[in-house]
């Protein structure tokens, strides 16, 4: 029988090949290699912090109502778009409360298996092989691969530390802009965890629309922010002439493995990418909807309730590491320490993927490499406060030992 190795190349395609394995691969190997020796040569257990998927749980409300609704048969049914209808409903009434928005359900609303599903499938619905298209650099992973998967030309607008990580739009030529097709942000940023300003949204959403660009807004975090208030495209009056904005139940309520989120944007953008979609998924299950909804309605003060848990995680971290000689530049958005290497590190001339693969096979702690948020990542590392403030401080600690060696 012939191996893998025997198939021709054409098996995977040009798109695919540019993809790359991605950071969260790269890391999932390591961390498994980890775990395969640790027990065996007596290191410390494995401590990930670098996924941003949460130890919190999601509300009790959200949960009930998906243990009620699997007792129907239609949870366990294929969903089309009509039967989403309730949950629009329900993200309507939600964004009403949240922004002041009147949404129609009907056409500008749309169920998402994630909010990474969504921004990764918008290219293929509003882009053409060739286009250029506008990311910010660090970006999001699934940001630059919608682009690669639709054969788009990505273009980077670098965010400067220095700068406080603001979007310097004035960088981009006009004929820059007027050769664009779509322009993807995300404030509250990650991997910086930049809350943000709204009179960047704003201005991004001027100049779209001034040069006839889609503007897909991702926020998830939206309700996570510890200091100032979180922008939203919803909040500029130009959302539905250029945009579209991407939610999700996976942060603020804690339903990250449950994969369900929305998006909110003007007609033709929810009906292109809605089209996609009708090709690739049949929605979440009744019951996962279900849960959602619960959220919304019932637990709309989750967020809330656990923004205090990242404020006290993220300053006891801080804490810690500042004490241990690495300099922390205080996050103003929760879950995540967006962390410049240390002194000692640059010194040693580790870059960011050397020094999180060292730090992993040296005392266990699991960071994400800064440059597999792009180029404009490298000489960082971005660590989610996803466990609790114990096992942060020891694992702190254990970091702090590390780097007294180097």
């Amino acid at each position: 029988m012939p191996t893998s190795e025997a198939l021709p190349a054409l098996h995977r395609s040009d798109r695919v090949a540019a993809l790359g394995s991605g950071v969260f691969a790269r890391n999932d190997q390591r961390k498994q290699a980890y775990r395969l020796t640790a027990a065996e040569s007596g290191k410390p257990p494995l401590l990930d912090l670098s996924l941003g998927s949460t130890d919190l749980q999601p509300p009790e409300a959200a949960i009930q109502a998906i243990r009620d609704q699997l007792g129907r048969p239609e949870s366990a049914a294929y969903c089309l778009h009509g039967a989403t209808l309730p949950f629009r409903e329900a993200v309507a009434a939600w964004a009403q409360r949240r922004f002041g928005v009147a949404v129609d359900p009907e056409q500008e609303v749309l169920l998402l298996v994630g909010s990474q599903e969504g921004t990764a499938h918008l290219p293929l619905a509003v882009l053409n092989p060739g286009d250029p298209a506008l990311l910010l650099d660090p970006y999001y992973p699934s940001h630059l691969g919608g682009l690669r998967l639709a054969s788009a030309e990505p273009q980077f607008l670098k965010l400067d530390p220095a700068q406080g990580f603001a979007p310097r739009f004035d960088q981009i030529s006009a004929s820059t802009c007027d050769a664009l097709k779509l322009m993807v942000l995300g404030f509250p940023h990650n991997p910086t965890a930049t809350t943000g300003q709204q009179a960047w949204v704003d201005e991004a959403a001027e100049r779209a629309v001034r040069h006839g660009v889609v503007f897909a807004h991702d926020n998830p975090y939206v309700d996570l922010a510890l200091e100032g208030e979180a922008p939203a495209l919803l909040r500029s009056p130009l959302w539905r002439q250029c945009g579209i904005e991407f939610f999700s139940f996976s942060k603020g309520w804690c339903l990250g493995g449950y994969r369900i989120a929305f998006a909110i944007g003007a007609e033709p953008l929810i009906t292109a990418l809605r089209q996609l979609k009708g090709v690739v998924d049949f929605n979440q299950s009744t019951a996962l909807q279900a849960g959602a909804i619960a959220a919304l309605e019932q637990a709309g003060d989750w967020p809330e309730r656990i923004k205090p848990i990242y404020r006290e995680r993220r300053d006891r971290m801080a804490a810690v590491l500042q004490q241990a000689g690495w300099p922390v530049r205080i996050p103003s958005m929760a879950l995540y320490l967006w962390l410049e290497l240390p002194e000692r590190a640059r010194a040693a001339g580790l870059d960011s993927e050397q020094f999180c693969a060292q730090l992993l096979k040296a005392t266990g702690v699991c960071l994400t490499p800064g440059n597999g948020f792009g180029a404009g990542g490298e000489g960082f590392a971005r660590l989610a406060l996803v466990h609790p403030i114990g096992e942060l401080e020891a694992g702190a600690q254990r970091m702090a030992a590390w780097l007294a060696q180097l």
